[in-house]
């Protein structure tokens, strides 16, 4: 197909002669990213003409060249997490922070010293989140707690088991821009048939809000810019979604779809927004990280890692230009750990040209 495209449109590559010159120290790269369009040029030929085909393509191989020459994979984390997830980056430590679900820990590495401190919890713990008070919040099994890190602690504050079905846990979190703490559950069962979670919110006076149910593994969720939309992910959905969001209640509606994952995209995960309001997402089973345009409903780039579990991203570092990716070990085998030895370790992605946002804490 790339061939055939080639050949009819031998005039529109010929008059890009003097680009591909400038290109040639990516030659290598070049045809690496022409064979990978190989295997979509059914898919792109069907549903658009050549010319904008070919236009996709030389976007992914110039953006591809560029990308190849400033991006840097680390991995900066070696220590292994079962299942890594809710990276956060702490700004006045220049820590991150993140938790082990299945290793029961809440973590935070110091990116200075290396240096690595845990907490061990008593239930699996699915999130964590900085508090304004001190210390942080938690989300574990089936109820939210307070965790103090100087007495080492954990208080339990809230629950929902008078809401949830059997066998839920909690699983990833984040706090909303008016300090409100949102956390889904999902089944421990894990069945595409199975919608037992939920998306719940902590409010600042410690109450407790289901906003719906009927979800099969509550994940990765941000909110716009302007705070006016929320963004989640249903995992078993395999999609992205947005709500239309009141920053003044806390109310979610119109929800609709915004991205819908690729067959080679695996399943999506944790996320988080950039300083241009795109989207990052990790993406469990496929080893990467996609950064999605909600507007569009457009895939911008795709960023691969030496993890195929990748679970879940933050933005960090300073000017929060990096990009922090937790992964997870758990359910692979001796072959498949031979072949991934840094799974369930964290990266830091360099080099992307974009920043994230701070992070915002709970009120209560």
């Amino acid at each position: 197909m790339v061939k055939h495209l080639r050949d009819n449109n031998s005039m529109w590559l010929s008059g890009r002669h003097v680009w591909l010159n400038q290109w040639r120290v990516f030659g290598a790269g070049l045809i690496f990213f022409i064979d990978q369009w190989q295997t979509e040029a059914v898919f792109w030929g069907n549903r658009f003409d050549n010319r904008l085909f070919l236009n996709r393509l030389l976007f992914d191989v110039t953006s591809g060249a560029k990308v190849m020459s400033s991006i840097k994979v680390e991995c900066v984390i070696k220590e292994q997490n079962e299942v890594g997830e809710s990276p956060v980056w702490e700004e006045k430590d220049s820590t991150l922070l993140y938790v082990d679900i299945l290793g029961k820990r809440v973590s935070r590495w110091n990116s200075l010293t290396n240096q690595i401190d845990s907490i061990t919890t008593e239930k699996l713990v699915g999130c964590v989140v900085p508090r304004q008070a001190g210390g942080y919040v938690i989300a574990e099994e089936t109820r939210f707690a307070f965790v103090d890190w100087v007495k080492r602690s954990v208080t339990p504050v809230a629950n929902v088991n008078d809401r949830e079905k059997p066998n839920t846990r909690f699983n990833d979190g984040k706090v909303d821009p008016a300090g409100r703490f949102f956390a889904g559950t999902m089944g421990l069962d894990m069945k595409p048939d199975v919608t037992d979670g939920a998306l719940y919110t902590l409010l600042p006076d410690q109450s407790v809000v289901q906003h719906f149910d009927q979800v099969h593994l509550s994940n990765g969720l941000d909110w716009s810019l302007d705070h006016r939309i929320f963004y989640y992910i249903d995992s078993l959905a395999f999609m992205v979604e947005a709500f239309d969001y009141d920053i003044q209640t806390g109310g979610l509606s119109n929800r609709r779809m915004v991205y819908k994952m690729e067959k080679d995209e695996g399943i999506p995960d944790g996320m988080c927004i950039d300083t241009e309001g795109k989207l990052w997402v990790a993406c469990y089973s496929a080893g990467r990280v996609l950064r999605i345009d909600p507007q569009t409903g457009t895939r911008m780039q795709t960023v691969k890692l030496p993890a195929e579990k990748t679970t879940s991203c933050c933005f960090g570092g300073k000017d929060y230009s990096d990009l922090y990716v937790t992964s997870a070990y758990a359910g692979m085998d001796a072959d498949s750990l031979a072949k991934h030895p840094e799974a369930g370790c964290t990266f830091k992605v360099s080099g992307l040209g974009v920043k994230g946002i701070p992070p915002f804490s709970y009120t209560g």
